[in-house]
């Protein structure tokens, strides 16, 4: 039941532009699938969906292409190049993003494989990393500035 739901919610966001959780769950009630909130958000998060920009100027759920390396190409790099800096304190690495791409930058970072990251927090413009040591925030912040350049 949850691969065939999981399944439909990358058909449905692979057809449609679907901006929010509520519009997915009605997507999804409409092929017969009933389930809830915390079940789409679940699903969200090991399906690494992130919002993305949409030639019309609004954010669509959509598969995230890179959840395995820190490579990031296309729009992401591009969101990411043109507005997020990089602070730290101690083992807390801070990413300052454009208005209401935070949690897209979270959801992002969240779906990669990066060992030294003990967990996140993302805002509407800030993104919280608390990484294991202030080391692996150094390397991880001197890491993301190389590929922003």
């Amino acid at each position: 039941m949850k691969s065939a739901r999981q399944q439909e919610i990358l058909n449905i966001i692979a057809n449609q532009e679907i901006e929010t959780q509520e519009q997915l769950l009605e997507s999804l009630k409409a092929r017969g699938i009933h389930t809830t909130q915390a079940t789409i958000s679940r699903d969200i998060k090991q399906l690494h969906l992130v919002k993305e920009l949409t030639p019309g100027g609004v954010y669509k759920y959509a598969a995230s292409r890179h959840h395995h390396a820190l490579n990031f190409t296309g729009r992401l790099r591009t969101i990411f190049q043109e507005g997020l800096t990089i602070d730290s304190a101690q083992n807390i690495v801070v990413l300052k993003a454009m208005p209401g791409m935070g949690n897209a930058v979270g959801a992002a970072l969240d779906g990669m494989d990066i060992p030294a990251l003990v967990g996140s927090l993302a805002g509407d413009d800030t993104v919280i990393l608390i990484m294991r040591t202030n080391e692996d925030a150094e390397d991880f912040k001197a890491e993301m500035r190389q590929m922003l350049a």
